[in-house]
């Protein structure tokens, strides 16, 4: 089974895929005329507005949500394993990914909530709802809905579950089997409670869990303030391939940095669309801008937290391709949380295994809710066709196994699965979103012409030309808003 998945992980990240996140995220950039950096602002001001609906989520809480998906372990343990396998460099080919990903968040964020639905008094969108509606293709439709299921349900869970019980281990002394009855009972007690308590604890859990471990990081980089002009300059060489010693590692630096990138931040992978098309919101685009900006509190803050502690504090690896090791700091220690656990011990001794281990149960414990949340959409979306009641029940029940399963098998394994159900699904939705961009631009420049006349912008399809956006004519949950604009501009004929 191992050399069957690590033959599917070669094909799948073959240097085409690393090349389409690049080039897709590029043209976003372009088309949006850089929506990523001016409208920073906007998006700031839109993550603390209020929930425009009597159902959904607000655009915090859709946002926390988001979060949860993308501030997993693959800010800790992903980080570190980029770096030894990619170098230093690795983390600056995670900043490009990010800058550019920007972008691509937002387009499929964006269409997400233009094409979703109102099914069982929850608003579903994704993917999978967007190809159908926007490409007009089913069978794609359903093939990205299966492939997620399998990614969100069977390959991904078993990463986060993994490193928790790797860095209780390593912490705590706790065995495996333990960790895996702790987990999968506080998990079912949660996901059994429905979207609503999904979303209650990630808004609690996420903001706190993120601002901890970044003060941490600060204490740790402050103490070696010193170093940061030679840490930067180390990035840089090794990122363009002009460092003497690890010179030779470009092409690995540009590929682990960019799946790296796309694993944490998730921009482009398709993952983000589902909790985005949760929130009760007048306008679509204003998810996707909230959403873009989640891509940089996730790797320009977390990740590059993570990279310059390690980098700084000497505790990391660098494999060499050819075989053996250029640079050995942990000599005999597999890429990993622990090299963070190291890095912070260097600076608090006996605080590193501890607040790691604690760290990344919250950390890859929301991703875990984020990957139920995620195969749940998709299976109500193929069950409005097959339409069996006992289908989320089965669904749980196979999530729940996979999470144990994942704490009790080998971590080289297990990320090698996480990287083909992410390629997979990258390589649908990247497709997907590069053939149906054109709405995304359309809400965009709607949401910019009404924000312009100073109302709230409220979206209307049918007169911008997209079609199929059924949520959006009938049964909408803001309509106090459309009053409401009604009431601010003179002329509607461009808006309504």
């Amino acid at each position: 089974m191992e050399n069957i998945v690590h033959t599917l992980n070669d094909i799948i990240w073959a240097p085409p895929l690393v090349g389409l996140c690049l080039i897709a995220g590029l043209f976003f950039s372009v088309r949006s005329r850089f929506v990523q950096l001016r409208m920073v602002p906007e998006m700031w001001r839109l993550i603390f507005q209020r929930r425009e609906g009597e159902i959904g989520l607000s655009s915090f809480q859709a946002l926390t949500m988001t979060l949860a998906g993308r501030v997993g372990t693959g800010a800790i343990a992903g980080v570190a394993t980029a770096i030894c396998y990619g170098g230093p460099g690795a983390l600056f080919w995670m900043w490009v990914m990010t800058f550019l990903g920007a972008s691509s968040a937002f387009v499929e964020s964006t269409l997400g909530q233009i094409y979703k639905e109102k099914i069982e008094d929850q608003y579903r969108g994704g993917p999978a709802f967007y190809i159908e509606k926007g490409l007009q293709c089913k069978p794609y439709a359903w093939a990205f809905a299966i492939v997620t299921i399998l990614a969100s349900c069977i390959f991904c869970p078993g990463v986060q579950s993994n490193t928790i019980a790797a860095a209780w281990q390593e912490a705590f002394g706790i065995d495996e089997a333990i960790s895996a009855a702790i987990i999968t009972s506080v998990l079912s007690f949660i996901i059994f409670g429905g979207l609503k308590r999904i979303a209650q604890f990630t808004s609690i859990v996420v903001p706190f869990m993120a601002q901890a471990y970044i003060v941490v990081a600060v204490i740790v980089v402050g103490v070696n303030w010193q170093q940061i002009p030679d840490i930067f300059s180390l990035i840089i060489h090794s990122a363009l391939g002009t460092d003497s010693v690890m010179g030779g590692l470009l092409g690995a630096a540009i590929s682990w940095g960019v799946k790296r990138g796309i694993y944490s931040n998730e921009a482009g992978q398709g993952t983000g669309p589902h909790a985005s098309s949760a929130a009760a919101v007048s306008h679509p685009a204003k998810q996707g801008l909230v959403q873009a900006f989640s891509v940089y509190i996730d790797t320009l803050f977390v990740c590059s937290a993570t990279g310059f502690m390690v980098l700084m504090t000497g505790c990391y690896n660098i494999a060499d391709p050819n075989g053996g090791f250029i640079y050995e700091g942990l000599k005999g220690v597999e890429a990993g949380p622990v090299y963070t656990q190291a890095a912070i011990d260097q600076v608090m001794p006996g605080l590193g295994g501890p607040f790691i281990a604690i760290t990344i149960f919250f950390f890859a414990f929301t991703t875990i809710l984020g990957y139920y949340y995620m195969a749940e959409t998709n299976a109500a979306y193929i069950n409005r066709t097959i339409r069996k009641p006992f289908i989320m029940v089965v669904l749980k029940v196979i999530f729940l196994c996979t999470v144990a399963f994942g704490t009790l098998k080998a971590s080289t394994l297990i990320w090698t699965m996480a990287d083909v159900g992410v390629g997979t699904m990258t390589w649908l939705n990247l497709i997907a979103i590069l053939l149906l961009q054109k709405p995304a631009f359309t809400a965009l420049k709607d949401y910019e012409k009404q924000r312009n006349l100073g109302i709230n912008p409220v979206f209307f399809p049918d007169t911008l030309g997209i079609k199929n956006a059924t949520y959006w004519r009938t049964g909408r949950a803001e309509e106090n808003l459309i009053v409401e604009t009604e009431k601010g501009v003179d002329n509607l004929d461009g808006l309504k």
